[in-house]
């Protein structure tokens, strides 16, 4: 016979029951999504980043040891990349043979592992959430993150971005013990986690401060002894937050003039106004406010600025943990010359956790109102959560239907095989690596390559467009200040027949060509007295183009694209050595 005191003690067994059925689709759809498409590019990357900080540096570790030799991003993920390449290859030769001849299986396995610690922040956000609010709003928070399309998006990719979100939410939820228990183990997760999460990328330090305020608040609340107590436990988190970083980090310490100066030299550039031809010129915390619409969503971002509003009167303790720290990341980035996209992510699980604290409020309180219609109260809460997690969703599976068919640059390749002569000399704009013009044997006249290319990166004009004797190297980020219509006679002139062009080149001197005449005119030119004889579209019929842009031209959110990469155009030149 059931009575009250079973009722009692049934219900939270049955929200347990239906939360953990819950949180296991949550965390295997959030793995689906990340894992979708993983093998796209391959065994070309297309990404720069992706091609060379992460995987190529664990794998040279094998050869040089343990010093990155690089630390303008941090190299823990590069550690784990190192860790998890000794034991699938269990050598220094056969990972390097391996990166040589098989970089789709190397690539492959770096992708699934940021994927995999991707969705390890999910439960991760669900225990934190949990322990902070409830399980409903962890386990909500955990499904905003799952579908939001920026974590599943460079969860495709093996940079750090989304590994770093692991360690950051293992952060939050020491800090939210903190404030709610204070045991010695909750300081402990915290502090290690902050300095993993640093030793991740620098921008996750963010995380100190809910850290902090969980202290503060917990330092508060106890008596004198208990107070000191406090304090000393935050001593030991602050310092094992610095043993995390430098165990992850060594070589910030051992080599700590080069981890200084590398440094200062990423942040300058970090802060360098405009430094990125095309980039956008309405400001930084307009855009990131702008990426918050689409990488999080329209709904989970208005929710969690209701969840900003509200939480202060509900539990201001919490509010002090959450809300400053996202405002205060918001305006440090915004204050940056340059602005991604992805810069967002590490307060992208906070903002999930309020988001999904005032979902859940409202749900409670329409039960409430409803409570002679619980069944009613039941459906408007389903339609209130599938509203909020809509927009993530639907982007999200388009990207994985995006990312898993063939990139516009292999198409193209594939077309060139077919019908561009073996050894010929073409024009490649910075598209594609090196690796895309090899071919196993290539042409010996081209030291290997397919066909003999053009150094896109030699600067041979004037800054009136002329062309000189004098030649210098530039850097990718100055590719557009090396053309001019100039160049299209020199082209002919040397049996440069075949130019290939992708729109994320083309677009930067289309969004700004005032800055770069020269290459205006010279994409004119080029169109002009050039024959297209191939093009390969990133979209779906009758769709539009995509303006160009340094988040939708590369992360191809609009569901205007079918298929990854560029506009790629490959136009042939006859007059000179190209013949007619």
């Amino acid at each position: 016979m059931r009575t009250a005191e079973s009722d009692r003690a049934g219900g939270p067994r049955r929200e347990r029951r239906w939360v953990w059925a819950g949180l296991s689709l949550v965390l295997l759809g959030g793995l689906a999504l990340r894992l979708w498409g993983v093998r796209q590019g391959l065994p070309y990357v297309y990404n720069i980043d992706e091609a060379t900080h992460f995987v190529p540096r664990a794998v040279e570790m094998f050869e040089h040891g343990l010093d990155p030799h690089y630390f303008a991003n941090p190299p823990a993920f590069t550690y784990v990349l190192h860790g998890l390449y000794a034991i699938w290859y269990g050598g220094s030769a056969a990972a390097n043979r391996a990166l040589a001849l098989n970089p789709t299986e190397v690539y492959t396995l770096a992708r699934v592992a940021a994927g995999v610690l991707g969705t390890a922040a999910l439960w991760l956000l669900y225990a934190a959430g949990s322990r902070l609010f409830s399980r409903p709003v962890g386990l909500l928070a955990a499904a905003i993150l799952a579908v939001a399309f920026l974590p599943v998006f460079y969860s495709h990719l093996a940079v750090n971005d989304v590994p770093t979100l692991a360690p950051l939410t293992l952060c939050l939820l020491g800090s939210a013990g903190i404030l709610r228990r204070g045991r010695s183990r909750d300081y402990v997760i915290a502090g290690i986690a902050l300095g993993l999460a640093c030793a991740s990328k620098y921008t996750a330090g963010i995380v100190i401060l809910p850290m902090l305020a969980a202290a503060s608040a917990r330092w508060r609340t106890e008596d004198r002894h208990g107070r000191r107590r406090a304090l000393a436990m935050l001593a030991l988190a602050l310092v094992l937050a610095f043993a995390a970083f430098v165990l992850a980090n060594p070589y910030s310490v051992i080599d700590y003039s080069a981890f200084h100066n590398e440094l200062v030299h990423q942040s300058t550039l970090s802060a360098e106004s405009q430094g990125k031809l095309g980039a956008p010129r309405n400001g930084g915390l307009a855009y990131y406010l702008w990426t918050l619409t689409w990488g999080l969503g329209w709904l989970p971002s208005l929710a969690a600025l209701g969840g900003a509003v509200l939480i202060w009167r509900r539990d201001p303790r919490v509010g002090w943990m959450l809300v400053p720290a996202t405002l205060i990341f918001l305006a440090f980035m915004g204050l940056q010359g340059r602005y991604f996209g992805r810069w967002l992510l590490p307060i992208f699980p906070i903002l999930s956790l309020l988001g999904a604290f005032f979902v859940v409020e409202i749900a409670r309180a329409a039960a409430r109102r409803l409570k002679q219609s619980p069944r009613l109260a039941g459906v408007l809460t389903g339609v209130l959560v599938a509203a909020l997690l809509a927009q993530g969703l639907i982007y999200s599976v388009h990207s994985g239907i995006v990312l898993s068919r063939a990139d516009t640059r292999t198409i193209t390749r594939d077309w060139m095989l077919a019908n561009v002569p073996e050894g010929s000399r073409i024009v490649a704009e910075p598209i594609s690596p090196d690796a895309w013009a090899r071919e196993q044997p290539g042409s010996a006249a081209c030291h290997g390559y397919r066909w003999c290319k053009y150094d896109s990166l030699l600067s041979r004009i004037t800054p009136s467009g002329a062309l000189t004797p004098d030649v210098h190297e530039v850097g990718i980020e100055d590719y557009e200040r090396t053309l001019s219509p100039q160049l299209l006679s020199y082209y002919t002139a040397n049996g440069y027949c075949w130019v290939l062009t992708g729109s994320t080149e083309s677009g930067r001197a289309e969004a700004d060509p005032r800055a770069v005449p020269q290459a205006a005119a010279y994409y004119r030119a080029l169109a002009r007295e050039g024959e297209l004889v191939f093009t390969a579209s990133p979209y779906s019929r009758g769709a539009g183009a995509v303006p160009f842009g340094f988040d939708w031209s590369f992360d191809y959110y609009p569901l205007a694209y079918s298929r990854p990469g560029p506009t790629v155009s490959l136009y042939r030149l006859h007059g000179g050595r190209c013949g007619t």
